[in-house]
């Protein structure tokens, strides 16, 4: 791991109180309709392969359902940042909604973690996005890196409830409640297949699949120097444009499709420092590359542990 203090970012910070780029926050209401879509698009998909041959579901398995699902993971981000709609309330319900075809809930926990790793990136514990010592440790040789890029939704999932692990709020409730209710209506019209196809969907693509290069792109150490890189490739169309990363992390409420504009009107910030044009390259470049592990990130001390403990005591940051 690098450890590292935070830097400044003035001449980015100056820029953030500009009414051209004032002008870009606020959510995307077109959210919704995607996950409406995306979700009908599931449904129709389960439909279709009733009956089809293993290798027919699982190949649309892994390319559709992978792909439409780890899009939907994204709308749920969107929604976290409270960028699918106006109000709290109605992000989280978008939120859970977009869940639901994934077949596994996740939305809730997703949004109390995640606001923490943009308030407190890199700090041991409080960001839970950062490898537990024990996998880098193991997994840092070529083939057991393979393992871990397929193993990843676990340590994804999991890493959380071992690291910083939180109370469940009424909202973790309401969303397993959902999410249960929607498998059980899948399973009611089209059996366990049907079930399995979503969140075989979700697990497949948050995996060894293109869209999943994001995880390892966003945050892992390619260029000494770089916490934190941009992907700018045709992905992001499919990923409510999260490859835009670093400019997501600058502006973090404004919406997916609006971050190439934040690109477009500061290029002196972000066209000159190192991005990523293939996420596939990026898994690649992360297993065959023996100096890139699970260690190759950055982590910083801001915080006591006093004030650790009363973070943790209080839920966290989000409730």
């Amino acid at each position: 791991m690098t450890w590292r203090s935070p830097t400044s970012k003035g001449g980015k910070k100056s820029f953030k109180h500009t009414p051209r780029s004032k002008k870009l926050f606020g959510p995307d209401h077109f959210t919704k309709y995607t996950c409406a879509c995306a979700m009908l698009l599931q449904i129709f998909s389960i439909h279709l392969l009733q009956g089809a041959p293993w290798y027919t579901w699982l190949f649309c398995c892994y390319t559709l359902s992978g792909t439409i699902n780890h899009g939907l993971t994204l709308a749920v981000h969107e929604a976290s940042h409270g960028l699918a709609a106006k109000g709290v309330t109605m992000n989280r319900i978008i939120g859970i909604f977009a869940n639901l075809p994934m077949g596994i809930p996740a939305s809730a926990s997703f949004k109390r973690y995640h606001m923490e790793h943009h308030r407190f990136q890199g700090e041991e514990v409080m960001d839970v996005d950062i490898p537990c010592e024990a996998e880098g440790w193991f997994f840092h040789s070529t083939a057991r890196k393979v393992l871990w890029c397929f193993l990843q939704p676990l340590f994804y999932s999991l890493r959380p409830m071992f690291v910083n692990p939180k109370e469940p709020s009424k909202w973790e409730f309401i969303n397993c409640a959902a999410t249960i209710a929607f498998d059980a209506t899948i399973y009611h019209f089209f059996g366990f297949a049907g079930v399995a196809y979503l969140a075989f969907g979700t697990l497949l693509g948050m995996g060894v699949h293109p869209v999943a290069g994001h995880f390892i792109s966003e945050h892992y150490v390619m260029h000494k120097g770089q916490e934190t890189y941009s992907y700018y490739g045709p992905l992001n169309w499919f990923t409510f444009h999260v490859g835009y990363h670093n400019e997501h992390h600058d502006f973090p409420f404004v919406t997916g499709k609006n971050l190439r504009n934040v690109r477009a009107m500061a290029p002196e910030f972000y066209d000159n420092i190192p991005h990523y044009h293939s996420w596939a390259k990026v898994i690649y470049d992360y297993i065959m590359d023996d100096k890139i592990s699970p260690y190759s990130r950055v982590k910083r001390v801001t915080l006591e542990n006093e004030e650790i403990e009363t973070i943790r005591s209080r839920g966290g940051l989000v409730k």
